[in-house]
């Protein structure tokens, strides 16, 4: 079981974002949250502490926005193994902060699919930074939590009242498998997009990609083996 005690925050939506922070300061009121650019102002406006990223990096967010979480600290902090001896060496030797969670929300590349034809805003929505965080936190599941979206926030913040602001190896196992199935989901919305846009060139196209989780399946009942069950996709 590991205390929650250092979250980094940064969430594209922020609905329902204040519940599940308020409810981690009544476990921890010693809680220590990093945030980035609109998620961080949008906490200090409801007069939560919180510490840029650009405090812990010494470094500012650049290229409009695009690189503010991409450095040796931050990942440094999500990623660095509490069994490691050379990992805690690092941690001190470069002054990196231990992370115990990672709330992402990524940027809505499938709505804004959804919304626009225009192609320099669907590219401005993919997320990179937001992906690069969900995987090095699920990576590390050993030692840290990620809630990789925000349909996630219900169910985590049905186990942090459960165990009382602290995680279990199971726990973070199983939010590691959500943040890969999250970040598997994106990545497939975004090959498909590209995929699109070579149709209309003479560049080859990409075989079509098979998501299994898509929720649109029905199971079939007739024409299968006995042993077999079938599965209508689409």
């Amino acid at each position: 079981m590991k205390k929650i005690q250092r979250i980094l925050v940064s969430v594209y939506n922020k609905n329902e974002l204040l519940p599940l922070i308020n409810m981690l300061f009544q476990y921890n009121p010693n809680l220590e949250i990093v945030s980035t650019g609109g998620t961080q102002k949008f906490l200090e406006d409801h007069n939560l502490p919180v510490t840029a990223v650009e405090e812990i990096t010494n470094y500012p967010s650049i290229l409009g926005g695009r690189v503010k979480t991409l450095h040796p600290k931050i990942f440094g902090g999500i990623l660095n193994r509490s069994d490691n001896n050379n990992d805690h060496l690092d941690l001190q030797k470069f002054n990196i902060p231990n992370i115990d969670v990672v709330v992402v929300d990524l940027y809505p590349f499938q709505e804004t699919l959804k919304n626009t034809s225009n192609h320099t805003d669907i590219i401005e929505k993919i997320d990179i930074g937001g992906v690069s965080l969900i995987r090095s936190a699920a990576k590390n599941y050993n030692d840290t939590l990620v809630v990789p979206a925000i349909s996630e926030f219900d169910a985590i913040m049905e186990l942090i009242k459960k165990t009382n602001g602290y995680t279990s190896l199971n726990d973070r196992l199983i939010f590691a498998q959500k943040a890969f199935k999250t970040t598997s989901e994106y990545e497939l919305a975004i090959c498909d997009y590209f995929n699109q846009q070579t149709k209309d060139s003479n560049q080859e196209n990409l075989d079509v990609i098979f998501n299994h989780n898509n929720s649109h399946s029905k199971q079939l009942r007739y024409g299968e083996n006995p042993h077999q069950k079938g599965t209508y996709y689409g």
